[in-house]
């Protein structure tokens, strides 16, 4: 077990890091398409988000009355997706800035994430994170995705940490659910900001409710290394 003082960190890809929603609808909706499914819009691909591509894929070939297995759709979106992300996954600057801190100060990092490990190591790859972010676990290794804990405390036992030592930094519901459910303190960026009276984040420890345009990585650097306690969420200016 890590003995380490510094606290580790372990972050959700799709929606916190990287900006691969929209890549990810996309992909959606192209195989949907192929199969001669209906609209898929992006306001009905925002149910997802924080879901396990797996998950996802199961409850529209139910919703569209798709004929193909679901291991087949879940192969075409990830495919499509890979094509996708080669050229156009951006990680978001702040979020970049929070991970070379980390890193830099010595902290054990992880990425849990609901895509598939291909979709991982090529999303980490392009976009240069993958020598910061050496440990990883996909919702394929784990028995359940979120809001079930499993992924992070996974990624806890990868690391050799105690999972109530570590920090998640989140953008979804399911998310900032599965760190709970997991013991551990999280920092939420909400990738769709929640409607009035949401209590969806309630538990996060570090809630900045206008997503990555009010995420700050000075404040979320000083509330992860300064080991503020769970329970009710901190308020910084430009968090709430």
């Amino acid at each position: 077990m890590d003995d380490s003082p510094r606290t580790p960190v372990i972050f959700d890809l799709d929606g916190t890091l990287v900006d691969s929603e929209p890549l990810y609808w996309e992909a959606g909706r192209r195989v949907l398409a192929a199969h001669g499914a209906g609209e898929f819009t992006w306001q009905q691909h925002t149910r997802f988000i924080g879901i396990s591509t797996v998950e996802t894929m199961e409850a529209l070939r139910r919703e569209y009355g798709v004929d193909a297995p679901v291991g087949q759709l879940v192969a075409e979106k990830n495919r499509s997706y890979l094509q996708l992300a080669a050229r156009s996954a951006r990680v978001f600057p702040a979020m970049l800035d929070l991970v070379e801190r980390l890193h830099a100060a010595g902290h054990p990092l992880a990425v849990a994430s609901g895509s598939s490990g291909e979709a991982i190591e090529a999303v980490l790859e392009g976009t240069g994170l993958d020598d910061l972010l050496p440990v990883r676990v996909s919702a394929e290794e784990v028995e359940r995705g979120k809001p079930e804990p499993d992924v992070f405390l996974e990624a806890a036992r990868r690391l050799g940490a105690d999972p109530a030592r570590c920090v998640v930094v989140e953008d979804a519901p399911p998310g900032a659910e599965a760190a709970r459910r997991a013991g551990m303190r999280c920092v939420v960026v909400p990738y769709v900001q929640p409607a009035d009276g949401d209590a969806a984040f309630t538990g996060a420890g570090l809630l900045f409710a206008g997503g990555q345009e009010e995420f700050d990585a000075s404040r979320a650097y000083e509330w992860i290394t300064g080991g503020a306690g769970t329970g009710q969420a901190d308020s910084p200016d430009g968090a709430r």
